[in-house]
């Protein structure tokens, strides 16, 4: 999708749909208000009088031009003026996209005007954020229906509201959107399509479109280093491995760096401790946290972020077979400590284990991993927001607030000593799993063993990467979380 930003008044546009906000209480004499309302000749304030818009966030009316201007207008509520954020402004702009698909319309207009609370750059970024992930639909795998083609906005233009802030805010969104959007095509991706080869490959692919250093780790590379967690995953597939490395030099040289750490688990059968049948074509989505640091490394590079920053995806099949991993097998690790596998179905904390030690050895400012790790999570805190574990208060303040502005929320869980109890093994320094209490907490117990002393903070994604499309800027199927909240993270960080 298109966007752009123009320095131009809205009355003016000359677009098939301008979408308009409309804070509870407006009146229709305010600025904006009226200068809309001159081109459609009363027709603001004849439905603003009539109460059929008083700004409630429910409100939608859509009101036709004349002979000059936007050929349609829509009038969409968005609640109190005081409550308005970045993230009311998300939801905005993508009911705008949304009225803009059922009239079948290709291009609309959005009016940064009537956002007075929110201050200019942020409210541009919002807007754009929520228009470009509206846009999106994935539809690469179906054919196109000549009796009814599907309609899809494919450019939006913002105009209004603060010119230089305005404008450097639209850029900035257009680029999240766009890797978000990148992360939703790979979430999507069956499992024979987003094999850990092809996600080795789009990381590549994107890598070299945005500059950024990538190495790609095969299963001999693996060997060599010692990753035998990850290997221990991988062995039941006939799908090799890859640990993908991407590396953006955005910060001075010789600076410690942020790592991202994604697992990338392209489909989870559950290996020898299989799943239930019902259900399991949703573990394609089990890369999710890969795809989202792939993602964020893209919005990262674009948008020129003044830090060193590295991405670690650790790519993996688990399927049964008879060379799979067993129950009751023990495995070494990169970190050199030695692991009893419980459950093969706790698979994505052994990758993780790896790619963690392997990220912790390059001494990192802090470091962050992101995985479909527990269901649960959702026990716990629904479909709302992530768990967030770590070793670092600070640490997890500083996701909060960007998990908090960047729309992606989440929530902290305690890492008391006592819970790494429930993991001593018998036969090895650790078992995989800790028994059903505090599952989401002992998973994130068992990553701590492997991140030495480094600032560290794990989010647990099972309940928010994918999901029915209930906002106005999802669709059904992934989300991209949580590609929004690590970009802001790091540019929060870089100052």
């Amino acid at each position: 999708m298109q966007l752009r930003y123009i320095e131009d008044l809205a009355q003016g546009q000359e677009t098939p749909l301008l979408a308009i906000a409309v804070a509870d209480g407006a009146s229709a004499t305010e600025a904006y208000l009226s200068a809309i309302d001159s081109v459609l000749r009363g027709g603001v304030e004849a439905v603003m009088t009539a109460g059929d818009v008083t700004g409630k966030s429910s409100d939608e009316v859509v009101l036709y031009g004349q002979a000059e201007g936007p050929r349609r207008v829509v009038l969409l509520g968005v609640g109190k003026a005081d409550d308005l954020d970045a993230e009311k402004l998300r939801r905005f702009a993508g009911r705008a996209v949304r009225v803009a698909e059922r009239l079948k319309l290709e291009a609309l207009t959005i009016s940064l005007e009537g956002m007075d609370g929110v201050d200019a750059e942020v409210a541009a970024q919002a807007v754009a954020e929520g228009a470009g992930l509206a846009a999106w639909k994935f539809t690469e795998l179906q054919a196109e229906d000549e009796e009814s083609p599907t309609v899809l906005v494919n450019a939006v233009d913002l105009v209004g509201g603060d010119t230089a802030a305005s404008s450097a805010g639209a850029m900035a969104g257009a680029a999240i959107a766009r890797a978000v959007n990148f992360c939703r095509s790979l979430q999507d991706r069956p499992g024979n399509v987003a094999t850990p080869t092809h996600l080795a490959d789009e990381a590549e692919r994107m890598c070299s479109a945005m500059g950024l250093d990538v190495t790609i780790f095969d299963e001999a590379r693996m060997r060599e280093e010692d990753m035998h967690a990850l290997l221990s995953v991988t062995r039941g597939s006939d799908e090799e491995a890859r640990f993908i490395i991407m590396e953006h030099r955005g910060g001075e040289d010789g600076e410690a760096p942020l790592i991202l750490v994604g697992k990338g688990l392209t489909f989870d059968s559950g290996g020898i401790s299989i799943k239930p049948s019902q259900g399991m074509e949703e573990m394609k989505y089990d890369m999710s946290g890969g795809a989202a640091v792939i993602g964020a490394m893209q919005a990262i590079a674009e948008l020129g972020v003044h830090a060193n920053v590295v991405g670690l995806v650790p790519a993996s099949d688990n399927m049964p077979s008879g060379t799979a991993t067993k129950p009751g097998d023990v495995i070494s690790s990169l970190a050199g400590k030695t692991i009893e596998v419980i459950n093969t179905d706790a698979e994505g904390r052994l990758i993780l284990a790896d790619a963690l030690a392997w990220g912790a050895r390059m001494k990192p400012a802090a470091m962050v991993d992101c995985a479909t790790l527990t269901g649960s999570v959702i026990i716990a805190l629904g479909h709302h927001a992530a768990a967030v574990i770590s070793n670092d208060d600070a640490l997890v303040a500083e996701l909060r607030e960007a998990g908090d502005s960047s729309g992606e929320r989440c929530w902290q869980l305690p890492l008391w000593d006592e819970y790494r109890k429930q993991l001593d093994s018998g036969a090895a320094d650790l078992q995989n799993i800790g028994g059903r209490p505090a599952g989401s907490i002992t998973a994130a117990a068992f990553l701590k063993e492997f991140v030495a002393d480094v600032p560290w903070a794990h989010l647990d994604i099972a309940g928010t990467a994918w999901g029915e499309g209930k906002l106005p800027y999802q669709r059904k199927g992934g989300t991209g979380f949580p590609t929004r909240l690590l970009v802001e993270w790091v540019r929060r960080r870089a100052g």
